[in-house]
């Protein structure tokens, strides 16, 4: 079995687009305890186009499952909100649970 972890931001409300409507996609490098760090791509855009993205990625076609890596500082709430948004595009393109 396979996993990816994905961050996916489906914009939908202007508190999105506040918090994410600016964002590059694409992976991101970093540091994580002191070393380089790589992390797979950010989608930040219409469901639509996460959806295109999403079915774009080989990683995430291929996969078993998919992780969503999503920022706790923004509060449960909000988070529901953007699981909400994941989950409509999963069933739009034919995802199993």
């Amino acid at each position: 079995m396979t996993a990816v972890t994905r961050s996916a931001f489906p914009i939908t409300t202007d508190k999105d687009e506040i918090y994410f409507g600016r964002r590059e996609n694409g992976d991101s490098v970093g540091v994580l305890d002191g070393s380089p760090a790589r992390s797979g791509p950010t989608y930040a855009d219409s469901p639509e186009e996460v959806a295109a993205q999403f079915m774009a990625d080989e990683a995430i076609t291929e996969a078993d499952y998919v992780l969503f890596a999503l920022p706790n500082q923004l509060g449960v709430d909000y988070n529901a909100h953007v699981m909400t948004e994941i989950a409509n595009i999963a069933r739009e393109t034919g995802w199993k649970k």
